[in-house]
């Protein structure tokens, strides 16, 4: 017996019941064919798989950063400190030069790596899979540190951190 097909949550709604899951702010930087870093703030990171060890990173096809990362090899991922939601906002926006006056330094295969950052992680580009109106690229991590600082967390379209 054929149920039909099943219901679809409005854009509104799926967007209030994701605002509800609490996650880290990462900036995802890669470089295009030129050697030119490229980042965007990302929300929708997380661990794929231990053996490979794999993350995921989800980005809109409409995405500055988008067609960088279908053409790079590699990418990494900065996970950003409760002190860094300037740099989350400034690479949200469309601004012509996100990594002016930003401090980074170049990581493995020259990725650009934000200072001061709780974490930093860099992947080989695994595969990259269709999802809705997002690319799922996966990437095989390859190198990576963790600093000691507190986390900063997106929750209810605002910023915080642990106490």
């Amino acid at each position: 017996m054929s149920r039909g097909p099943a219901p679809v949550a409005s854009a509104d709604l799926f967007r209030d019941l994701m605002a509800g899951f609490a996650s880290g702010v990462t900036i995802a930087t890669a470089l295009d064919s030129a050697g030119q870093p490229h980042g965007m703030t990302a929300s929708a990171v997380a661990g794929l798989s231990l053996e490979p060890p794999l993350v995921l990173l989800c980005v809109e096809r409409t995405a500055d950063l988008h067609p960088v990362l279908c053409e790079a090899e590699s990418f990494a991922l900065s996970v950003l400190a409760a002190d860094q939601e300037w740099l989350s906002r400034r690479f949200a926006d469309s601004h012509p030069d996100r990594f002016a006056g930003v401090p980074w330094t170049a990581g493995l295969d020259r990725l650009p790596l934000i200072e001061g950052a709780l974490a930093h992680i860099t992947c080989r580009k695994w595969g990259q899979y269709w999802g809705g109106d997002h690319t799922i690229f996966v990437g095989q991590v390859s190198d990576g540190r963790v600093f000691d600082c507190k986390p900063l967390i997106h929750f209810h379209r605002g910023y915080g951190t642990i106490k």
